[in-house]
This record gives C-alpha cells, structure tokens and sequence, in this order.
C-alpha cells in the first residue's frame, strides 16, 4: 500500500491536472479539424494522458512492453497524450535518423515542461539553429578528445579517492550509490573546479532532487517532486553564479599565465567571438552546467553501476575483461596513475561497456517538438505536438541485433556486422550526438580498470531488481561483498 502522503500527491495531482487542462484544452483544440491522415490511438484524459503507464513502465524497466502494446494496438506510429502534451510516438531507425538529423527549425528539441523548468530553457537540448551549434561548440571545445586526454590522471585519482574511501576496509558495499559519489566527484572536478570538501557536499543533494524532477508531472506542490526539482534549482543557482564571477576573476588575473587545465566554466568563460564579445551568456553558462552535470552524474553511475552487476553474473565476461586490465597493470609501478595510452588499450572493455548500453541504455526516451506541420511516414504530424522515441525499441529488435537479449559484446568488434545507421543511439545520434560521450568513457575504463584490478565482488542478492526514476536505481543500491586481490593473494599463498 502506498504511504499516505504518496496517495494525496496522486489524487490531488491528477484531479487538478484534469480540472486545469480540461479549460486549456478546450481553448487550444476549439474548432481544430484533424487531417484525414492522423495517426491513430488515443490522447486518454487531458495532462495526464498516458503518463502515468508510461512512469510505471519506467519504474519497472519495461518500457519495451509498453511501446510494443501501442505498436501492435495502433501500427508503428500512433498518437498518446504524454506530460501534457499530445504526442506522436515513432520507433525504428527511420524515425531516430528523421528526429536526431531533422532541422531543428521543423522539429525542435523543447522538451517536456518538467525538464525545461528544472534544467532551464537556455540548454542545449532546448536550443536550435544557430544557438544550439554555437553552444554545442563551446561545450565541445572543452569536452573534445584532445583535450580530456590531459585529464585522465585527474580523472584517475578521484576514483583512487574513492576507492580508499568507500570500497578499501569494507565487507559490503552499495555499489551503485558510491558510484554516483564518484561520477559526482568527477564531474565536479571537470566541470565546476572545485575541489573536495563542503562546498562539493552541498551540491550534491541538489542535483538529486532536480534528476527525480525531470520527468515528473508538471504541478508545483510542496509535496511533489517536481517541486523539489524546481526548489533544487532555485537554490543551486546562486552557487553557480558565484562560481561564475569567481573564475572570471580568476581569468582576468591569469590571463597572462598558461593555463592548460581549465575547469568547464573556466572554459566557457574564455570563449569570445571574433569582435571580443563572450560566446555564451552568464544564463547559456549556468544552464548547460546543469545539464551537462545532470547528464554526467547519472549516465555514467548507470553504466557503471550495471557493469559491476554484470561481471559478478557472467564469468566469461569477468575473465576477458581481467585478463586485458591485468595485462595492462603489468606495464604500471605500484599506484602509478593510468594514462591516456592505457585507456586506448581497453578495447574489450569498451566492447563491454558498449553491449551493456545497448542492453540498458541511461536514458531511454528522447523527446522533440513540432514547429509547424509536419508530414511522416503517411501521417500528419501537427505543430505544437511532440515526438517521442525510445532507444530500446532499436537497440532490443531481433532484425537489428540477433538475439537482442543475449548479453554478446562482440556484436561490437571492428569486423563484426555493423548494424544499420541510426540502430544504436545510446548516446543520440547526428547533431544531436552527446558531447559528453569521451568524458563517460575515460570514467567508465578507468573505474573498472582499477575496480577489477584491486577487488573481486559477488552480489548479496543475484535477482536485486531496480526501477528507472528516471534513471535506473537499484532498490538496495546494488548490495556487494567485496574482497581485495591483495588480501585474496596473501590468504592463498598461507594455505599452501
């Protein structure tokens, strides 16, 4: 039975939802007369829709089901009310290549309110046409190959840190939230400068509570997420302007000095167009920094978090992947830091990774929005209305990957069949590609590197089950026993 407090949000939430939007309904669809070819199914209650399946199929991963029910009930485009918008719903690698490539003066990338209210409407999954390539460059020219190869040291002693702190004395572990810690540390690091201590502490609840708020229904109640969403930023923002001032200040002070290791905001704030005229405002600056951690902070732990799942269930998986990261340790002096080199190295861990996020990718919907009519795939796609698309639905079709829910990393070896364009979009595709995409991989490499070079593990609950809220979330935060390889070694050779 759900608490109490749970059960008021639910009813209070959907009853105002439908008072309010049966009036703005009302007002918006008046006397509008559909195209004969409107894609079929049903727009349910006005706001809430089909929400509320669709976040329960989240919770219980199986979003898959829940898309392949309007696909067999409707076709392979079909309509839902979703968030408070109507939505036309598309799968397949047509439908990912027409909404990652299409121009985003057709079809935008405005986002369901929750999200552009918490993350702000200056970021870059919000922006278009030339504001969004302006912005996309900035973020790049930091988050570039080239430059986060001088990183990975850095990067590599956060992840030492936390090893020493959570995982080094323990018996059991809850991997999944000590690896969140790590992601966060990271990207704090990268992204904001600071260092550790209580300035990071405070930051980190916040970030939390905008994550649960993202895909929650839009009604700002004390008691909703989607509140403590909007408060969370509210709060967040003060932060990230005095940081702003603080490392503009800083820059004017150095501007005469090297410096070849910026933080993200320093990066930024650094970029001038040709006239001498910042490429981002103050606003561009602190909604992409949002975004950007958001993204990171949750994404990568995922990924993370599904890997350690994966190596204590799989031994031919767990064996390959030692015997590459072993091989590497032997090149290395005791608590030498990992390098560029190593990383390029691992290529069957990435081929792990990789599988693993076709299997669970992070982020499972994408969404866009209609500037003007739009005809697909037969179908008129009204303005105003948004799109809808979810990874899995390519990533789990037997015609693209044989066997789809067979755990197979060598679908992802050089000379392995390559899968249609537009089929694996873990990380989006196109222009709207993630820039973060090196970022999670140097973090990905190097905390498996040192987690399976420094420990062997196996899960206290083999079945433990997980929800997405959005983001999948284990329900007792992936519970391990751990032990290290040097204590493993010591015991071994005192038996013999």
């Amino acid at each position: 039975m759900l608490p109490l407090t749970m059960e008021l949000e639910f009813f209070i939430t959907s009853w105002l939802l439908l008072l309010v939007f049966l009036f703005s309904t009302f007002l918006l669809f008046r006397g509008k007369k559909y195209p004969d070819r409107f894609p079929p199914g049903s727009l349910g209650l006005p706001v809430i829709g089909q929400s509320l399946s669709l976040l329960k199929a989240l919770k219980a991963d199986k979003v898959d089901k829940w898309f392949q029910e309007g696909i067999t009930k409707h076709g392979p485009i079909w309509k839902a009310s979703l968030f408070g918008y109507p939505t036309v719903v598309l799968h397949g690698p047509a439908a990912n290549k027409f909404i990652y490539t299409c121009d985003g003066n057709i079809l935008n990338n405005s986002q369901p309110p929750s999200l552009s209210r918490i993350f702000g409407s200056k970021n870059l999954s919000e922006l278009t046409g030339n504001d969004h390539k302006r912005v996309r460059a900035a973020l790049v020219s930091f988050l570039k190959l080239e430059v986060l190869k001088q990183y990975v040291t850095k990067v590599d002693a956060e992840i030492q840190h936390n090893l020493q702190t959570h995982w080094h004395g323990k018996q059991d572990v809850q991997a999944q939230p000590v690896i969140k810690t790590l992601t966060f540390n990271v990207i704090c690091s990268l992204l904001f400068g600071i260092e550790r201590g209580p300035r990071r502490d405070r930051l980190m609840p916040l970030f939390q509570d905008m994550i649960e708020g993202v895909l929650a229904i839009p009604v700002n109640f004390p008691f909703t997420k989607f509140n403590r969403g909007i408060v969370a930023r509210r709060k967040l923002l003060p932060m990230i302007i005095d940081l702003i001032h603080e490392k503009r200040e800083a820059l004017q002070e150095q501007k005469q000095e090297a410096n070849h290791q910026k933080d993200l905001i320093s990066s930024l704030l650094s970029i001038h167009d040709d006239d001498g005229s910042p490429t981002m405002s103050d606003e561009e600056i602190v909604d992409n920094i949002i975004v950007v951690m958001v993204a990171g902070y949750d994404t990568t732990s995922s990924l993370l978090t599904f890997l350690v799942k994966l190596l204590a269930n799989n031994e031919s998986v767990y064996s390959n992947v030692v015997r590459e990261q072993e091989e590497i340790s032997k090149s290395k002096a005791v608590g030498e830091a990992l390098t560029w080199e190593d990383l390029t190295k691992m290529k069957y861990l990435w081929r792990v990774a990789s599988e693993m996020l076709r299997i669970n990718p992070p982020i499972n919907l994408s969404f866009r929005r209609a500037t003007q009519d739009i005809e697909y795939g037969g179908y008129t796609i009204l303005k105003g209305w948004q799109v809808l698309l979810s990874q899995s639905m390519t990533h789990m079709n037997n015609d693209i990957f044989k066997d789809p829910t067979m755990f197979d990393p060598t679908r992802f070896e050089k000379h392995a069949p390559q899968p249609p364009p537009f089929s694996f979009v873990a990380f989006g595709a196109g222009p709207r590609m993630c820039p973060g995409i090196e970022l999670a991989k140097m973090e990905t490499l190097a905390m498996m590197h040192r987690l399976v070079t420094q420990f062997t593990w196996e899960l206290l609950k083999k079945d433990e089950s997980f929800k997405r809220n959005p983001m999948p979330n284990f329900d007792q935060g992936l519970l391990v026993r751990i032990k290290p390889i040097k204590a493993i070694f010591i015991s071994s050779q005192a038996s013999l």
